[in-house]
């Protein structure tokens, strides 16, 4: 796409509706997850993926909106993707420009990710990011 340039695949995941069927699904397939304090699972131990997460709804919301719940006026979404790309707010510029609505633009999360995220027509939320601890790895 031009004006974008991808640099990797930084993470994918579930969005987690039902925690405890998620959760129990996703370690009995022996995946060896890490849990921070907000009860957030993930591994950067899979080979083929940077991080792989389950990531509640009520998180997801919050990071998108400010709050724990998901607006009933947008489609909730399945899963979570995000591109680590080499300027986040030219690819953010780039999609706005093309009718992409961002829910999002260009937001510094806690852990130091720069962050746009828009829903996608699959059902995705779908991020494009800068992640300096992920570039150290690279």
């Amino acid at each position: 796409m031009q004006g974008i340039r991808i640099l990797f695949i930084a993470g994918f995941g579930p969005i987690e509706r039902n925690v405890g069927e998620s959760r129990r699904l996703y370690t009995g397939l022996g995946i060896p997850f890490k849990e921070n304090a907000g009860g957030y699972l993930y591994t950067g131990e899979l080979p083929g993926a940077k991080h792989f997460a389950l990531w509640p709804l009520a998180q997801a919301a919050q990071s998108c909106f400010g709050h724990d719940a998901w607006p009933g006026t947008l489609p909730a979404p399945q899963a979570w993707l995000e591109f680590e790309v080499d300027d986040v707010e030219q690819a953010t510029a780039v999609l706005e420009a093309r009718g992409i609505r961002m829910l999002i633009s260009n937001q510094t999360e806690p852990w130091g990710q720069t962050v746009s995220r828009f829903l996608s027509p699959e059902g995705l939320l779908v991020g494009l990011t800068f992640t300096p601890s992920l570039r150290e790895k690279s």
